[in-house]
């Protein structure tokens, strides 16, 4: 049977032999760096710390909106310096790569259903896009305007991910490029919900349910808990799993991934997951160690 390790916040010892076991750490950020826009408190000074330590520092994120750069200029707005892109690996930049390492043409447009951080990291690698933002202020007068949604030979794929700005139209041309079974189905993630300000709204998982629903087709999706990502940090910076741990705020995600991956796993009780939910005997899910905050390791 697992079993999950609560580190207490007054056990420095105990969070010390903890730090301890690792030289990396794959971190999320919405939930477990922020809430929304809102530092959470504390962190600032348990990065600064494990820094100070020698750890390696990897930030992995689901959230698709924001390139890798644009992840940078956070940082810094929200206090937390020596971030740079190198350290950043964003589902919008695994989706990128995921493409070039399996040689989507060049010549062939990529339909996304997402905002300006997924164009921002496709068009880094060479490709091209449509939709996006550039559809956002699409309008729709009644059932006679889907008869101009028509099939166009030049999208190769499909990619959804977080869309501020979804709508029918979005969805129309997506479902209409996907009758093609050679168009590619991708999604950046999975996650059904987003944390803001302590509570949860809809995620880019449930924003490409529609499409499964009327195209019968599921995407093939590139972010946590999905090995590609881990494949490109891998592949990227050559880390030891056994002295690698992945901090999370997401059972199904954060903590899923590492398992896959066979690093350790830390939840933090900061995001998504309530301690009702970790607990709950249906939960299959088991992190190796549990924290309030990531505020806490700023004792080790």
């Amino acid at each position: 049977m697992h079993t999950m390790q609560f580190l207490a916040d007054a056990d420095a010892a105990a969070i010390q032999a903890f730090v301890a076991q690792f030289d990396t750490f794959l971190l999320d950020m919405d939930g477990v760096l922020w809430q929304g826009d809102t530092l959470i408190p504390g962190v600032d000074e348990a990065l600064a710390r494990l820094r100070a330590l020698g750890k390696r520092l990897l930030f992995v994120t689901n959230n698709s909106s924001k390139s890798r750069a644009a992840y940078v200029k956070k940082f810094a707005q929200l206090g937390l310096h020596g971030s740079c892109e190198e350290e950043i690996f964003g589902s919008a930049y695994a989706a990128a790569c995921y493409l070039t390492n399996t040689g989507f043409p060049k010549d062939k447009k990529i339909y996304m259903l997402g905002q300006d951080g997924m164009e921002d990291e496709l068009r880094a690698q060479g490709f091209k896009t449509c939709g996006g933002l550039d559809d956002k202020d699409l309008k729709f007068s009644g059932i006679p305007d889907l008869a101009h949604i028509v099939p166009d030979p030049e999208i190769g794929a499909v990619l959804t991910g977080f869309d501020g700005h979804i709508s029918y139209v979005k969805l129309a041309k997506a479902h209409t490029y996907l009758q093609d079974p050679n168009v590619l189905f991708l999604s950046t993630n999975a996650d059904v919900t987003y944390p803001v300000a302590g509570r949860t709204f809809p995620g880019s998982g449930s924003l490409f349910k529609p499409l499964v629903a009327s195209t019968g087709r599921e995407p093939t999706v590139l972010g946590k808990p999905h090995a590609t990502m881990l494949e490109v940090i891998l592949a990227t910076h050559h880390l030891d799993r056994a002295r690698t741990c992945m901090i999370g705020d997401r059972l199904d995600t954060d903590i899923q991934f590492g398992i896959n991956g066979g690093t350790k796993t830390l939840l933090v009780m900061s995001g998504v997951t309530k301690h009702d939910k970790l607990v709950h005997p249906n939960n299959t899910v088991k992190p190796d160690f549990v924290v309030s905050s990531l505020a806490q390791l700023r004792h080790a």
